[in-house]
């Protein structure tokens, strides 16, 4: 289980404030799961003391995380035999997500 430190429980709390949800991934349980509409992303502890997202925000698939892959000349994202096509919506979607994320897990003076 996953300890966080006071400073990093602050930074959790301030991601709900500004309309992220906290969820638990079954896979990643050494991780905290943050999620905002169909985004979602890893975090984990930081060598600052807060908390830094682990590998890339993806968008979600049932409730799954995906990967993006690149099949047969279309970028999508897949979980296990699911796909989806990356619309321009979606990556734009996902975009807004990661820039709010990485805003998010800056320190505040």
């Amino acid at each position: 289980m996953l300890e966080l430190s006071p400073r990093q429980l602050a930074v959790l709390e301030q991601l709900r404030v500004r309309g992220f949800t906290l969820v638990a991934f079954a896979m990643y349980e050494n991780y905290v799961g943050v999620k905002k509409a169909n985004c979602a992303a890893l975090l984990a502890p930081a060598a600052s003391g807060g908390l830094q997202v682990f590998g890339e925000p993806c968008y979600l698939i049932g409730g799954h995380l995906s990967v993006r892959l690149r099949r047969e000349g279309r970028d999508c994202f897949v979980w296990k035999k699911e796909t989806l096509e990356a619309t321009p919506a979606r990556l734009a979607e996902l975009s807004a997500f990661s820039a709010a994320l990485a805003e998010s897990l800056i320190p505040s003076a």
